[in-house]
């Protein structure tokens, strides 16, 4: 029986694809396995988001490269968004990867993983609408904590981003495929779920003609089982007083939402063909705050975006500052082939756009600090992730923090405690972004 290891790269939706792979393979007969050097096909599941993705894509596959002469390895594959945005670029440019599928022949990976393995190789591209938004998979994480994605796509066709040639105009899976899909995850185990999508907001507008969000959550909320529910990728525009009520009322919703900003100032915004200014934004944030007083606001920025002045990344550097966000990532401006915003002539040096983001995220660190500061005594519910060996001590993550794009609290107890269990821990001290405490019995 043929052995086969799969890389994971990039975000929680390309995890949920390559779980759902992995869930194909085994049912075609495959074993799956942990270590690339016993395994006789490695899968590279790429990212291709923004060029820093697209090297770690590179050098994931490079390395993976070297087990064709040190392992087993007979045949290495490469799927995901780099596969589906380059195709035949990709065997043609990297000259040790044996075979090249695309998103839309996901479905096929376990025959042709099979084909390749046994020297018949040749790259697969279905379309794009052929990849499948529910089935089930392995999970790749912690057995308590998984994702779920909600739709795929996306229609904001923002100008730095190359998402919807990727992965083609937004489709919604349908309230009861979701819900379905959700409650088999908590009958396994899962006690966490996480929403995503590329704009979790939009979701339902193309099956039901209204954003559906909000009842989708509400659906969720009745799921035996799970404890937390996160939502990712919400989108300013489209965050209404109805999903701002559920999240207010729903117990299960964790209090923390993610906003995707990429700026404030209007002109900038426009020219991302993104929606609202800095007064819009900040009316926004004070509406969240008020409905929600003890709401967790994580949010990411993009700087050096071509024609940004000194002012308005003043502008930003400002905002951020006194909005004091909870949870926030910057970005440096990445031109990317094929999108509306590599052509604009106005690009920005690399060093200036590095040193904006060095600021934004030095105030942050700053903020960060005082926010987590501010939490020594209190009482905070925390599932717990795992035992810290070197230190002596419990670590997890309390509803504040989404799982690998935040912090942790690590915690000493004089009790054995069970990994996926919640339970109530006192905050003492912070060190950046982690927070210190001890078990509150």
């Amino acid at each position: 029986m043929y052995k086969v290891c799969m890389v994971s790269l990039g975000c929680p939706k390309n995890q949920v694809d390559a779980e759902m792979m992995l869930s194909l393979l085994e049912k075609g007969g495959l074993t799956i396995c942990g270590e690339e050097a016993e395994a006789d096909a490695i899968i590279i599941n790429t990212c291709a988001f923004i060029e820093s993705a697209k090297a770690e894509a590179i050098e994931n596959i490079l390395e993976a490269a070297q087990y064709k002469k040190s392992g087993k390895c007979k045949a290495l594959i490469v799927t995901g968004c780099l596969a589906e945005r380059y195709k035949d670029d990709v065997t043609l440019e990297i000259p040790e990867v044996d075979v090249c599928v695309g998103l839309g022949s996901n479905g096929k990976i376990a025959e042709i993983v099979k084909n390749a393995i046994e020297g018949k190789r040749e790259n697969s591209y279905g379309e794009k609408t052929d990849l499948n938004l529910s089935g089930e998979r392995i999970l790749g994480g912690y057995p308590f904590s998984a994702y779920i994605k909600i739709a795929d796509g996306c229609d904001n066709v923002c100008t730095y981003c190359a998402i919807p040639k990727i992965r083609g105009r937004f489709r919604s899976r349908t309230i009861e495929d979701c819900v379905d899909e959700a409650r088999k995850l908590a009958g396994r185990g899962v006690k966490e779920l996480i929403v995503t999508a590329q704009d979790t907001t939009a979701y339902g507008i193309d099956i039901y003609g209204k954003y559906m969000l909000p009842e989708l959550l509400r659906q969720l909320c009745k799921i035996e089982g799970l404890r937390w529910i996160r939502t990712l990728y919400t989108y300013p525009e489209k965050i209404t007083d109805e999903l701002l009520e559920t999240l207010a009322s729903e117990e299960k919703l964790v209090k923390y939402l993610d906003i995707p900003l990429q700026h404030v100032n209007g002109e900038i915004l426009k020219r991302m063909n993104r929606k609202g200014d800095r007064e819009s934004i900040s009316a926004l944030i004070a509406k969240i705050r008020a409905k929600i007083p003890d709401i967790t606001l994580r949010t990411t920025f993009i700087t050096g975006f071509p024609g940004e002045t000194d002012d308005q990344f003043t502008e930003l550097a400002r905002f951020v500052k006194e909005t004091r966000f909870d949870r926030l990532g910057c970005f440096t401006y990445s031109a990317e082939e094929d999108t509306a915003a590599a052509e604009f002539p106005d690009q920005i040096d690399e060093q200036v756009k590095n040193d904006r983001m060095e600021n934004i995220m030095e105030t942050q660190m700053t903020i960060a600090a005082q926010l987590n500061a501010a939490k020594a005594g209190k009482i905070t519910e925390v599932l717990i992730e795992g035992w810290d060996d070197y230190i002596k001590c419990y670590f997890g993550r309390t509803p504040a923090d989404a799982p690998e794009i935040d912090g942790k609290i690590f915690f000493m107890s004089t009790k054995r405690l069970k990994i996926g269990d919640f339970v109530k821990v006192k905050i003492n001290d912070c060190i950046d972004y982690d927070l210190l405490g001890e078990l509150y019995e």
